[in-house]
């Protein structure tokens, strides 16, 4: 099986701080991925280059046979990226479906005239409530998301990223700022998307659900890759250990 997304030594430097530092790895069709690493490792740094928001000055990415490099983010999301970020910002005009129907429509309102040409909304609304249904928030559709709490927002910016139906689905800290409960359910969640086919690279610092649903680990600290391998193992090596408590890796051993 050839990998959905390959990342050969990618390197982003701002100014004269190396915030990537020569990183490979590789997902495989249908993972559940989970990039992990203590704060400042270079976690979202290195999602932002997968996306384009970030362009490392050394290295590739690569969806299937796709260079990446030369695309723009929204080319990028065309060729099935799509980015679940940590800060959830919902168009609070709009209520909740609409705000997935947007997502859902975004090559018809890529330009002026082709949002005027496409008014028909049944196709997108349609999809908007089938990624809400797979988030678990379809009963909220008719809502405002003013009213809804950060728990649903989660699941809504979820919904949104699924309604590009991409090929690969990036969350960025998804579970950040959830009490227990609500983090373990829509760890579950993430869970049930990855079973329905998702492949999924998941950013995220609670460490119990990361080993509880993800299926191979990448650890970053410093920028640079310190291990890749099944969770528990991973999370059992001396240098990341090291990294999450202090130290260097033969005194955490």
């Amino acid at each position: 099986m050839e990998p959905l997304l390959s990342a050969r030594n990618v390197t982003v430097r701002f100014g004269g701080v190396t915030a990537i530092d020569d990183v490979s790895f590789e997902v495989m069709p249908g993972e559940l991925l989970g990039l992990i690493g203590p704060n400042g490792a270079g976690k979202t740094t290195m999602m932002r280059a997968i996306v384009g928001i970030h362009r490392p000055q050394k290295g590739s990415v690569s969806l299937g046979e796709r260079r990446l490099d030369s695309l723009s983010i929204d080319a990028r999301i065309r060729a099935g990226l799509a980015l679940s970020q940590q800060l959830v910002k919902p168009f609070r005009e709009i209520d909740v479906r609409d705000n997935v129907a947007l997502a859902a429509g975004a090559a018809k309102t890529r330009t002026p005239l082709q949002a005027l040409v496409h008014v028909d909304r049944r196709a997108e609304r349609q999809v908007a409530l089938e990624a809400l249904e797979r988030v678990g928030i379809a009963r909220l559709a008719a809502q405002s998301p003013r009213t809804q709490p950060l728990g649903v927002l989660k699941r809504l910016e979820m919904a949104r990223a699924l309604a590009l139906k991409p090929r690969l689905l990036l969350l960025d800290e998804p579970l950040a700022g959830l009490n227990s409960k609500e983090a373990s359910e829509l760890a579950q969640t993430i869970a049930d998307v990855n079973r329905q086919g998702m492949t999924i690279i998941l950013i995220e610092h609670n460490l119990g659900e990361v080993m509880r649903i993800c299926q191979r680990l990448v650890v970053l600290d410093n920028g640079r890759k310190i291990a890749d391998g099944p969770p528990q193992a991973t999370m059992n090596d001396a240098a990341v250990r090291a990294a999450y408590l202090g130290g260097d890796a033969d005194a955490a051993a």
